[in-house]
This record gives C-alpha cells, sequence and structure tokens, in this order.
C-alpha cells in the first residue's frame, strides 16, 4: 500500500533474489496479498514453508522476540505520576490512598474503570476480588470480597468528587461524581482553557515516522491511511506538551533511481549533461517513472545499463547526483501540495539520510556477535521468525531493514527520543518485530523504564465497494488528488445548493472554504473512525452523509452549536468568569459528564495508538448534546447563563477534537 514502507510485489522472486540489490522492478509497492515485510527483509509467506537458504550458525544465540503488551496492540504510552487530568486518573489517585490506608500491607494497584449501567454509578472501584484471593490465608484475613470492598469505602479519603459510593455483585464498588465537582471542573476548564486538560504522559520527545511516499511516483489511496493516523498521532501528542518530530522516511535511494536517470540521460539528445539533465525531464513524474519501468521490464541492454547507472549515482558522480536531486526535488513540491491540503506537516528525512550510517552500524552488530553471515549474507536471527532480518546482501548492498536498524538507532542516541512510532500498514508487523528485537539486543533499548520506547502503528487497507483494494476503473490505485478533489467538488455543490434553496447569497470564497474543510475532514474522519487495523470500505455517498457518524454530520452540529452561543449574544468567556454552571435537569447530568470524560479519550487513544477513540467519544458528544438541547431550553429559561456554559463547553471539547483529528471547524455553514 505505501512507499517506502513496502512488502512485497504480488510477483515476487524467489529467496535468493532477496540478497540482490539489482532488482530495480522490486521498487516499493505493497502486495495487499502478501502480508509480510518489506522487499529486502524476509521471503513471501508461501517460500517460508521451503528449506532455508540462510543456514543457521549455532554461535550466536537468537534475539528474543517482543514482548506480549507489544502484540496486545497496547501502546508503550504510560501516565506521569504528577496531578492527573482525567476523572480516571483523579479517582485512581483517590483510591490509591484508599487501598494504602485499607491494606498497606497489599501495594494494591487501583483498578479504576466506567461503570457498565450508568443507573448505577459512573465508574467502578474493581479491586475486592482480586485483593480478597491475595489475601486469603494471610492474619486476618477478610472473610468475604465485600469485607474488602467495604474496608476500601471506608478508607476513601475525604473528597469532593464523589457524591455517594455503593456496592454490587461480590465486590464492585460504584461510584457516582458530584454534579457540583463535574460543574466546577467544566468551568475551570472554560476559564483556564482546553489545554489544561491535556493529559501528563511520560515523555518528553517522541519521533512518528509516517506517510513516507516513493520519489517519482504519485501519492495514491494507499497513503492516506499512513498520512492522516500519523497526523492525529502527532497532533496528540504535540497537544500533550510532547515535543514531536514529525519524519517523512520517504523512499529517496534505491536502485530505481538507476533505472530513471538512465531513461532521462537516453531521451535528450546529448545525455544528462553537466547539469543532470533539466526541470523539463522531471515535469511529469509518473510519465517518466511509466516509460522507464517499461524498458527495465522489456530491455535488457536497458536493464543493464540502469544497473551500471545505480552505481554512478551510488559513487557520487556529480551528473547522476544532479539528476536525482532534480527527480526528488519534483516529487517533493507534489508531496507539499497535497501536504498542504491535508493541513500535515513534516520533516523530509529520507532514506539517502542514513546511508552514511549502514556500515558502522551493520559494523556494529557483527562485532557485538548479533548478526553473522549466512550464505554471504549478513543477518540478524530473532528467535520465533523463520527467516532473518537481512542487514546486507551477499553484493555488499544494503537494503530496508539496514536503514531502519540505522534509524532506530540514530533516533534513540542522536535525536534523543523517548518514543519512537512507526505508522506503515499491518503486513509490515514482523518486520518492526524483528527490528526492535534486534535493536534491544544491539543495547540501544533495553527492557527497563528508562529505556526509549518503540511501537508499530500497523493499518489495513482501503477496499472499495467490491470489498476489493480501492482502484480505478482500468485498475489503477486512486490518486490521492484525484480523491481529494471529488470530495471537494461534491461538498462544494452541496453547501451551494443549500444557499441557493434557502435564498442566501453565495459567497464563492466561503463556499470554497467550507467545502474544502468537509471535503478533506470528510475523507479523514471515514478513515480515522475504523480502528486502524481493520480494512474499510471508502464510499463517498456514505462519508458524505449529512446524518450518522460522519465528518459532515460532525461539522453542522458545531455550526448549530456555535450558532446557539451567537444567538444568545452574550459574551460566554465574560460569562465563565462570572457566572455558576448548575446541573440539575438528567441531561445536563449526561452532558457534562460526557464534557468531563474527554480527557480519558485522548489518554485511549494515545494508549492503544488508536484514533477512532477519539472520533468514538466526538461522535457520543454531539448526541448528548442533541438529547439535552432537545429537552432543555436554553435561550430564555431561568438556567440560561449555566446552559450556555453547557454549550459552550460542548462547542470546545469539539473544537478540539476536531484539531486532534485534523480537521478544520466551521461556525457557520
Amino acid at each position: 500500500m505505501l512507499g517506502r514502507r513496502a512488502a512485497l510485489r504480488s510477483s515476487v522472486q524467489p529467496y535468493q533474489s532477496i540478497y540482490k540489490t539489482t532488482n530495480l522492478a522490486t521498487s516499493r509497492t505493497v502486495s495487499s496479498i502478501c502480508k509480510v515485510a518489506r522487499f529486502g527483509t524476509y521471503a513471501p509467506q508461501h517460500l517460508q514453508r521451503q528449506p532455508h537458504i540462510c543456514t543457521r550458525s549455532t554461535a550466536t544465540p537468537a534475539v528474543a522476540a517482543p514482548n506480549k503488551r507489544e502484540r496486545r496492540g497496547l501502546s508503550s504510552m504510560s501516565l506521569s505520576d504528577g496531578p492527573k487530568t482525567s476523572i480516571r486518573g483523579e479517582l485512581t489517585d483517590l483510591f490509591r490512598g484508599a487501598l494504602n490506608g485499607a491494606f498497606p500491607d497489599a501495594s494494591e494497584a487501583p483498578i479504576i474503570a466506567p461503570c457498565a449501567n450508568l443507573k448505577f454509578g459512573d465508574y467502578q472501584c474493581n479491586n475486592a476480588m482480586g485483593l480478597f484471593g491475595r489475601l486469603k490465608g494471610t492474619p486476618n484475613a477478610p472473610k468475604a470480597p465485600r469485607d474488602v470492598a467495604n474496608a476500601i469505602v471506608a478508607a476513601i479519603p475525604a473528597n469532593e468528587m464523589l457524591s455517594e459510593t455503593s456496592l454490587a455483585g461480590p465486590g464492585f464498588i460504584n461510584l457516582k461524581l458530584s454534579r457540583p465537582f463535574m460543574a466546577k471542573r467544566i468551568s475551570s476548564m472554560l476559564t483556564n482553557g482546553i489545554s489544561s486538560w491535556a493529559p501528563r504522559i511520560n515523555c518528553k520527545r517522541a519521533i512518528v515516522d509516517f506517510s513516507s511516499p516513493n520519489v517519482a511516483k504519485e501519492m495514491h489511496v494507499g497513503h492516506l491511511r499512513s498520512t492522516i493516523i500519523g497526523d492525529t498521532i502527532c497532533r496528540m501528542l504535540e497537544y500533550c506538551s510532547v515535543d514531536t518530530l514529525r519524519l517523512n522516511h520517504i523512499g529517496d535511494w534505491g536502485t530505481q533511481f538507476g533505472m530513471l536517470i538512465q531513461h532521462m540521460a537516453d531521451s535528450r539528445p546529448g545525455g544528462l549533461g553537466a547539469e543532470g539533465g533539466s526541470d523539463e525531464d522531471v515535469s511529469d513524474l509518473m510519465e517518466l517513472y511509466r516509460a522507464a519501468k517499461k524498458r527495465f521490464d522489456e530491455d535488457e541492454e536497458f536493464k543493464g545499463r540502469a544497473r551500471e547507472a545505480v552505481t554512478q549515482l551510488q559513487s557520487g558522480d556529480p551528473a547522476f547526483m544532479k539528476a536525482w536531486q532534480r527527480i526528488c526535488a519534483a516529487s517533493r513540491k507534489e508531496f507539499e501540495a497535497i501536504y498542504t491540503r491535508l493541513g500535515v506537516t513534516l520533516q523530509e528525512r529520507g532514506e539517502s539520510f542514513y546511508n552514511p550510517m549502514l556500515k558502522d552500524v551493520v559494523g556494529e552488530l557483527m562485532e557485538k556477535n548479533i548478526a553473522e553471515i549466512s550464505d554471504g549474507a549478513t543477518c540478524v536471527f530473532v528467535e520465533g521468525h523463520k527467516i532473518p532480518l537481512i542487514v546486507q546482501k551477499s553484493d555488499g548492498g544494503f537494503g530496508y531493514a539496514s536503514t531502519d536498524m540505522a534509524a532506530i538507532k540514530h533516533r534513540v542516541q542522536q535525536e534523543k527520543a523517548d518514543w519512537v512510532i512507526y505508522v506503515t500498514d499491518v503486513g509490515q508487523a514482523q518486520h518492526f518485530e524483528m527490528v526492535f528485537a534486534a535493536a534491544k539486543r544491539a543495547g540501544w533499548l533495553h527492557d527497563g523504564a528508562d529505556s526509549p520506547k518503540v511501537d508499530h502503528v500497523g493499518f489495513g487497507l482501503v477496499l472499495g465497494d467490491d470489498g476489493k483494494r480501492f482502484r480505478t476503473r482500468s485498475g489503477d490505485l486512486v490518486r490521492l488528488v484525484e480523491l481529494l478533489d471529488e470530495a471537494k467538488r461534491r461538498c462544494y455543490e452541496t453547501i451551494k445548493g443549500r444557499k441557493e434553496e434557502a435564498g442566501e447569497a453565495v459567497d464563492e470564497a466561503e463556499v470554497e472554504a467550507a467545502a474544502c474543510a468537509m471535503g478533506y475532514g470528510a475523507v479523514k474522519y471515514a478513515d480515522l473512525k475504523n480502528h486502524r487495523s481493520t480494512n474499510y470500505k471508502f464510499s463517498f455517498d456514505n462519508m458524505l452523509a449529512m446524518q450518522g457518524n460522519t465528518a459532515v454530520y460532525l461539522l453542522y452540529a458545531h455550526a448549530r452549536i456555535s450558532g446557539i452561543v451567537r444567538k444568545a449574544g452574550k459574551d460566554v468567556n465574560t460569562l465563565a468568569q462570572s457566572a455558576a454552571i448548575t446541573i440539575s435537569h438528567p441531561k445536563e447530568d449526561d452532558l457534562a459528564f460526557h464534557i468531563c470524560k474527554f480527557p480519558e479519550a485522548v489518554e485511549d487513544a494515545l494508549t492503544e495508538l488508536a484514533p477512532n477513540r477519539l472520533t468514538d467519544y466526538l461522535y457520543e458528544l454531539s448526541e448528548k448534546f442533541n438529547a439535552f438541547y432537545v429537552d432543555c431550553k436554553v435561550i430564555g429559561s431561568d438556567a440560561e447563563d449555566s446552559r450556555l456554559l453547557l454549550v459552550e463547553a460542548t462547542a470546545v471539547v469539539m473544537r478540539q477534537c476536531f484539531s486532534l483529528l485534523g480537521i478544520t471547524p466551521l461556525y457557520k455553514i
């Protein structure tokens, strides 16, 4: 699906060819069939059953496989030990005191979870049964789990959070939040800003590796998921005040450039010349790539010269270097146009950046007896994997595994990252397991609490209505620019048509801006609302629907909420300083409680590295607000000021959700 983060093309070569650098046809396209790591790293699944070509030495022990936490899809993120911004975090601290008071020798960590049935409470403390089992047989042990629960409740420190507690079943402690506590919490957020609710996590500096298209190829729908999932993760980290480096590890080096540059040279009467061709040669990169690839596949003589061109490029030939730079610059311009439309910022650091480090990295792995020579290739064998991580090929060349080993070392040792996150397709999970395991063996990572953390964020495919990989009628992958154009066009027609039907004046610039926000937002939201590991069907009709869990519906909802505040004609910032929020109606209670749960939604999204936790929260917030607005009159009611503040709090939280998802809010449509 992605460029640099590629699995195998559907027509893979035999395993022997993995060791060669001269196979230009492998560029970097993902096979939707082979769910294995990138080309040059290990063999396709149907070849794994064949006899091993790499004979394993008994001298070098295998690298340990990742732990179970990594396999469960939970990230390495943890909350700081300081003051908590979520109610769940505050309750955890509160019950830590209760558990220490009731059972000081137990060293029990609080287990706080939402109540399954809100009729009985908002949260539960679920420690009693497990603690009873561990205390059984000790002196003065409680006789039943409910005795444990009663002791915990009796030891709860004085607080303003809880209005009541109750026991259920064998020992569940139901917790009901105090309405004045929730009201005070929301008022504080309105006064101090939504940033005061940002989770505090144990990470000062994070690196997120995402998007990663290939130079000389257009971005297509397959790049969408990595780009927007990675951007959302970055936005959440930045919201939590984490110094976040957004890296675009583009495919800007490799054997395909020999093919491209040689074709450029052949197409010019005088060859490349001292300037490495001209800008006109790279004005249509897709045409350049198609023509060069066709010749490479059909012309053996050209294929040989293309391989020679790779050698000249790698040796630093000035004309070839200038041609390479020209191709990269043209691609960069096209990439930036897409990123600008999506509101995504990245720092380019392609494969070429790590070239000077590769020999030293392989040398270190050999010196530490982590890598070994097998059938001429330098390999790292990882426990639990049949195929090795190949860090240097038999002909002396380097591949993706080499680059990724150099990258992870540079990121933790030079960039001083506390957390490194890779956002690629799920087919590369095994590859990254092997890279992380090898890095641990090298000592760049370790199992201690102070070790940099690493996570792979895998995602599924974008499918068409037929359930197959999303393509055009001609069978090509859908170009991302065309997809964005179509989404914007449809939104423009809808917005303009609604204004004309309502007899409103049409401001073309205003409609254009709204169409961009809605169209691009709809494309992003339709992807992000699905769990990243699953495939999903791409449908313009579904994503642009004005009802249901879509960005269009939520943007209209936000515009309506903003309209209520405008209609009231009051300065809500001043109101937040002077008026108090009172919660008396059940729907006010429901809305206030859900508003207060926003920090937990961010915590959960980061813990699971799953943006859909945030979209789920946002959609439910809009539903809670609708129910509140139906039953609770705002403007002209006796509780107008209080309810206006609840309306504004809803809008503030919605806007922050939009910001984290990379969606531009609309205040008026």
